[in-house]
């Protein structure tokens, strides 16, 4: 909706303490988020403007807001319930606190029954009005009301959690959590939200945490029309977040009218209560995780371990930690022994699914395990399988799964996987990169090209999509541009990322500069000597020197040690001079990718 005219402040003197001076104080007010709040104003909402600066600032004067409020509180409580009393007295606060989620839950409760009992056609006259039908949708940020930063974690994972419960519904698509948090804070509009996530719709709202209380405020908005569709207000303990995650989730799904099969009604109707403590650890951790740091993934470990003691019966911690397991023994950067750490992560995928095996987060790190180390390529694709038939939006499924099929060959599939996952996380660099990777390892250089130069708009900086591009102008014998993508890489890295490293070298040898190859796979092999260093990335560099005998005995190595690169033997260009030698088909065959 558009803005209102600036108006000029009302003359009256006003004490210093009623007046808001930001959109943030005003939001806080009227328990509402900043968006919900800012849409307001269209509805005659009395905020006032500092006109004479240069970014015009916003203030409002409490009995303003008290008086209109007042005279429009029937209208505003059908469109969003939670709103608490605006006119309780600032003193008291605990007890303030206390009837704000009283009010909120009988409004809430009111105008759920409303809903849910269909008074009067109401539910169906509303929606019988012009509104579109819903297909795709975001659970933007959910605003931490609980004014501690130190609970920002909390909303997060409620907004994730949200997400991940209404990503089962196979009729509806649903965008990752990773494109949707990064409009937490922002200004932009929700048509204009909408149009860049290509969504129909977006739920936003509140949470705020008391102790072992957990409220949330949520509404649901046609996003193209900013059309306010339906809002509600929940409170429950802590123990029964997961069934009030479930039970909006049905909310949202009822008011689309979203089709649902009866296996999926199933899933959403199987909550149980939980050890509250144990799951604000399991959402400390996968805030950290999502991070995507060593640090941050030895920290995510510790969490998930500590809501296990809290929680033993946690499927949710042990598929976290799994995922923490696999992050921790990543050879792409370096990262940790895979046989110290990817058994760990099958030990804790399989325990989660012993406790609940629907749980896809659970059957996706299993399968990425089992490919990664076990090689169990059939194995590995029944679990990915079963993960997105849990969850047909789950991202990180699709994401794994075609880096599966790719390494099978299987290009068609692994690029169908890849658009798969770019529509459900647009803002997302990763998705449109890893297309990228298939291409090469497909040897469509020319679209490999394309793609990975579209994704440097949304990240010039992002490491793999220069080492992509790199080892795509290597293949077109392109070798300056090949080695300035791969100092790019490196750059963006700091010199960490081994695999740009090791490709550089690669390239460097090839290109006929042996010298500055052989400085790079001595820096290799002294860093091996500190920590684990991927054999496989080694021997890229041994190619190309020519030193063929070093490059198998090497990879003879990687096979011992279950390097994780090894999965791409089958695909990979950078391995194609070695192909007719009977040594690199006899691993072929050990590791059993398909001849």
């Amino acid at each position: 909706m558009g803005t209102s005219k600036p108006q000029q402040p009302i003359a009256l003197p006003q004490p210093l303490d009623e007046r808001l001076d930001s959109w943030k104080e005003i939001a806080a007010y009227l328990k509402r988020d900043e968006r919900t709040v800012r849409r307001w104003e269209a509805e005659g909402l009395p905020v006032h403007r500092k006109i004479h600066k240069k970014q015009a600032s916003v203030f409002a004067y409490k009995a303003e807001i008290d008086s209109w409020w007042n005279s429009g509180r029937e209208r505003l409580e059908a469109e969003s319930p939670s709103r608490p009393e605006i006119l309780v007295a600032e003193t008291g606060r605990a007890s303030r606190r206390k009837v704000v989620w009283i009010l909120a839950l009988g409004t809430a409760a009111i105008v759920a029954s409303v809903f849910a009992f269909n008074v009067a056609q109401i539910r169906n006259r509303i929606f019988a009005e012009g509104v579109s039908p819903v297909r795709s949708i975001a659970v933007l940020p959910l605003e931490n009301l609980s004014r501690d930063p130190e609970q920002e974690y909390f909303a997060d994972g409620i907004t994730e959690q949200l997400t991940t419960e209404l990503a089962q519904i196979s009729s509806l698509k649903v965008i990752s959590h990773t494109s949707v948090v990064q409009y937490k804070g922002t200004k932009k509009l929700l048509p204009q939200i909408a149009k860049e996530l290509g969504v129909d719709a977006v739920v936003e709202g509140a949470v705020q945490r008391s102790g072992e209380k957990v409220g949330i405020n949520v509404q649901l908005v046609q996003a193209p029309t900013d059309r306010h569709l339906w809002a509600t207000s929940y409170e429950r303990d802590l123990r029964d977040v997961l069934d009030l995650e479930r039970e909006v989730t049905h909310a949202i799904a009822d008011e689309i009218k979203a089709k649902v099969t009866a296996t999926e009604k199933a899933r959403l109707a199987s909550a149980r209560s939980i050890n509250g403590e144990a799951y604000e650890d399991y959402l400390k951790g996968r805030f950290l995780l999502a991070q995507f740091g060593e640090d941050e993934a030895k920290r995510a470990e510790g969490y998930f371990r500590r809501a296990i003691q809290k929680d033993p019966n946690s499927a949710l911690a042990y598929a976290g930690l799994a995922e923490a397991y696999i992050e921790l023994g990543q050879p792409w950067n370096g990262g940790e022994p895979p046989k110290e750490t990817l058994p760990k992560a099958k030990a804790a995928a399989k325990k989660a699914l012993e406790i609940d095996d629907s749980l896809r987060e659970a059957h996706a790190a299993l399968a990425h395990v089992i490919e990664l180390y076990d090689w169990d390529w059939q194995g590995a694709e029944k679990e990915y399988r079963r993960a997105l038939e849990l969850s047909p939006n789950d991202t990180t499924a699709h994401f794994w799964y075609s880096e599966y099929l790719a390494a099978m060959g299987r290009s068609e599939e692994a690029f169908a996987q890849s658009r798969q996952a770019m529509t459900l996380d647009p803002l997302d660099t990763a998705p449109v990169e890893e297309l990228g990777f298939h291409l090469y390892t497909a040897r469509r250089y020319d679209e490999a090209v394309r793609l990975l130069q579209d994704a440097f708009k949304k990240e010039p900086d992002y490491v793999w999509a220069r080492a992509d591009l790199g080892w795509v102008y290597e293949q077109k014998r392109m070798y300056p541009e090949a080695i300035a993508e791969m100092e790019k890489a490196l750059q963006a890295s700091d010199r960490k990322d081994e695999s740009a490293l090791a490709s550089l070298g690669k390239i460097l040898g090839e290109s006929g500069r042996r010298k500055e190859a052989k400085r790079i796979l001595n820096e290799l092999t002294e860093r091996s000597k500190r920590g684990y260093v991927s054999p496989y990335l080694i021997s890229l560099v041994q190619v190309g020197l020519g030193e063929n005998d070093e490059a198998i005995a090497s990879l003879e190595k990687g096979y011992a040690s279950r390097d994780q690169w090894m999965m791409y033997l089958k695909v990979d260009p950078k391995m194609d001079d070695l192909r007719a030698d009977p040594r690199f088909k006899d691993l072929l065959r050990r590791v059993g990718l398909p001849q």
